[in-house]
């Protein structure tokens, strides 16, 4: 699902502020979001009467949607960490480690967060906001990962990989190992986990540990 500009939500958060008489609490505005992205989100159809089309899902070979399965998920989570737990059991976020500030993190990896669009470093999430974003983000790179690999045969070992990768760069449409996985160079696409191993300009230690580990898994046939 694609998200609508923060800036075509603002008049509404603003009456509703008016309304209200008081600001929001972020998790006031987190499920705000979540119940607009439901509407936006559900079939309809233009004002000129034009059915709007959702994107299609896209189907394994039993006919189910893909899913990250339980090896992927762990690795995602080996390496996001749901840091930052403060005293009072809340969550805060943190800052990048290639840049040591922006794009600041919450959570299971998550960047973006509420009206503003990006999590800030003043930014608190319960524990269930952060795992309840983890399973809404799981879906959406998963389906990411299945439409760029189309109607190549992958195994879930592989999928888990790319899943895994693609949560963390976002480049599953751009990177040479789906390019290599499409045509069928198994070798060559397990090669280029590795080359994704910066951030900031240099190498990060936990970007290789985590290269390294997705190639392994998406060599565990």
């Amino acid at each position: 699902m694609t998200k609508r500009s923060n800036d075509t939500r603002k008049p509404l958060f603003d009456t509703l502020r008016s309304m209200m008489k008081r600001g929001f609490r972020q998790s006031e505005v987190e499920r705000i979001d979540a119940a607009i992205d439901q509407v936006i989100d559900r079939p309809n159809t233009t004002a000129s009467g034009v059915p709007v089309v959702k994107r299609q899902t896209v189907l394994s070979e039993d006919g189910r949607a893909r899913k990250v399965g339980p090896n992927g998920i762990a690795l995602i989570k080996k390496f996001e960490g749901c840091a930052r737990l403060r005293r009072d059991g809340l969550v805060a976020a943190y800052p990048d480690p290639g840049t040591g500030g922006a794009p600041w993190t919450i959570g299971w990896g998550a960047t973006r967060s509420g009206l503003h669009g990006f999590v800030e470093p003043t930014t608190v999430w319960t524990q269930a906001q952060c795992d309840e974003r983890l399973e809404d983000d799981l879906k959406r790179y998963a389906a990411d990962v299945a439409r760029a690999l189309g109607k190549a045969p992958v195994t879930q070992a592989q999928f888990d990989a790319m899943v895994s990768f693609h949560y963390n760069t976002g480049a599953i449409t751009r990177a040479s190992l789906t390019k290599k996985h499409i045509a069928g160079d198994y070798d060559g696409a397990a090669a280029e986990f590795a080359r994704w191993n910066k951030a900031g300009g240099r190498v990060l230690k936990g970007l290789v540990r985590r290269r390294r580990d997705e190639t392994a898994l998406y060599r565990d046939q």
